[in-house]
């Protein structure tokens, strides 16, 4: 239940989501970043006094769990039909090897273990979304998701421009592959969206099918993470093994409402609004998350998040290409 106090936090994080969605309309870096970039701004600046913490920690903690249950409503697992499985084999291997990259670089570079797999995570699978699904499982803070959504998107936002000029001019690939690639390589729909279909329509229609194929990866993804990080604690906390895997309650939600479209259960009008529910929730917790980043973490981790996601993204293109001159016929 929400308490009185906390109105003051979640009227300012619903203030600057309101502020972003706007600004998403002439900046094209998305509304979710530029929540988290002005949350930073305020955070840093104004600095909002004791009275507003409540509140703003509700909106990353409780609006956060909300908007990801809600999520899965834009999962239907029918889209899977449309595929080969040539194309699903190259979606599975890319994103595999794309978030177990982000764990060797962080190694290399002996960088952040949760900051380098979100990085891998956002790259890998669906940028904004992936991150705020799977953070409480790894278990990061406020910085980390913040500062790897702000790169992942930055990077896609590139990538929108650079992809097309790669697969046609650079690769020469046909309308089929030029889709395949954009998209099994950015990360966020409209970024997708913009790239495939810079090129033609069959090469947009190709790139959403796969993006939101690879969107569908993130199901089993959350399975996996929830698996390996609960072994890894017991093993770091000297519990016996007991089998007994803990289930976050937004992960179930999120799987319930996966099966909404999947099966049917509403109509299309229906799926739309609640689709669009989650994004203006994610959208207000995101300024929660921005309105806790500090300066500092940025001044201290920047740099080398922005090296270590650059390396995730051209990683993920020169794999991605690779698989697609290899096993596309």
């Amino acid at each position: 239940m929400i308490k009185l106090r906390s109105a003051y936090g979640i009227i300012l994080c619903i203030a600057i989501a309101l502020i972003s969605l706007f600004l998403s309309k002439y900046i094209n870096i998305g509304s979710v970043s530029i929540a988290i970039v002005l949350g930073l701004i305020i955070g840093n600046t104004i600095n909002p006094g004791e009275i507003f913490q409540e509140g703003i920690t509700y909106s990353e903690k409780h609006v956060l769990s909300f908007a990801i249950a809600l999520l899965g409503i834009n999962l239907d697992y029918k889209i899977l039909a449309e595929l080969g499985y040539t194309t699903l084999l190259i979606i599975i291997i890319a994103m595999a090897v794309t978030i177990s990259s982000s764990i060797i670089l962080g190694k290399i570079f002996k960088f952040d273990q949760k900051l380098a797999i979100l990085l891998g995570i956002g790259n890998g699978v669906c940028g904004s979304s992936a991150i705020a699904a799977t953070e409480q499982i790894i278990g990061a803070n406020e910085e980390e998701v913040g500062l790897s959504i702000a790169i992942v998107n930055f990077m896609g936002t590139l990538g929108i421009f650079l992809l097309p000029f790669i697969a046609k001019i650079i690769l020469q690939f046909s309308d089929i592959k030029s889709g395949v690639l954009i998209g099994n390589t950015l990360q966020a729909v409209g970024q997708v969206v913009a790239a495939g279909f810079s090129l033609n329509g069959l090469a947009g229609h190709i790139a959403i099918i796969v993006k939101m194929t690879r969107i569908l990866m993130l199901t089993p993804l959350i399975f996996i993470l929830i698996y390996a990080f609960s072994r890894n604690k017991q093993k770091h906390t000297n519990v016996g093994n007991t089998g007994k895997v803990k289930f976050p309650k937004f992960i179930i939600g999120f799987v319930l409402f996966s099966l909404i479209p999947t099966l049917g259960l509403l109509p299309e009008e229906y799926i739309k609004i609640l689709s669009s529910i989650s994004h203006y929730a994610l959208v207000v917790a995101m300024a929660g998350i921005g309105l806790k980043i500090s300066f500092g973490s940025i001044l201290r981790d920047g740099k080398s998040a922005l090296l270590i996601g650059s390396l995730i993204f051209l990683i993920q293109i020169l794999l991605s290409s690779t698989l697609i001159i290899t096993l596309f016929k």
